[in-house]
């Protein structure tokens, strides 16, 4: 255990969150480590889905479609592009700094801003020319149609 010596100086909110000075070395050395242990658990397509970029999404299928949802607050429609090759749907865009000219110092700051990339596999092929995108109070939802031979169906069993 460590002794801390008391100082007539209280720390500053920032020194006060920094529990141990190697704290972030120690987990900047601990997280390769934990994605190499953990990446057989997931399919690859899902870990970098799940957790790249900060903008939350779902993926998600029906009989008929292939839907992906994600939210997109603030961004303007025009700086969302989406494109579909093969089974790759890659949704990509950005969200710019805002600043008014003014130096600022943050006390929290977790909208991710600037470009981001993301790019999934989906599990069904998908009619690509009957792909429908809209965007509705900062959520952008893709309603894919599975193609006809991807759909899935009954099928009949017969008793002898």
């Amino acid at each position: 255990m460590a002794l801390i010596r008391r100082t007539g100086r209280r720390p500053s909110p920032r020194e006060a969150l920094d529990l141990t000075p190697g704290f972030r070395q120690m987990m900047s050395e601990f997280d390769p480590w934990f994605e190499r242990a953990t990446q057989n658990l997931w399919p690859s397509d899902v870990t970098a889905f799940s957790w790249s970029n900060g903008y939350p999404a779902d993926l998600f299928e029906t009989d008929n479609d292939v839907v992906m949802e994600m939210a997109v607050p603030g961004m303007d429609v025009s700086d969302i592009n989406v494109h579909i090759e093969g089974r790759q749907l890659t949704i990509e865009g950005s969200l710019p700094e805002v600043s008014d000219g003014e130096k600022q110092r943050y006390w929290l700051q977790s909208i991710p801003r600037g470009e981001f990339r993301r790019t999934v596999t989906l599990p069904s092929n998908v009619d690509v020319e009957s792909v429908h995108a809209h965007v509705k109070d900062g959520m952008l939802t893709l309603r894919l149609p599975k193609t006809p031979e991807s759909r899935s169906r009954k099928i009949d069993i017969k008793v002898d």
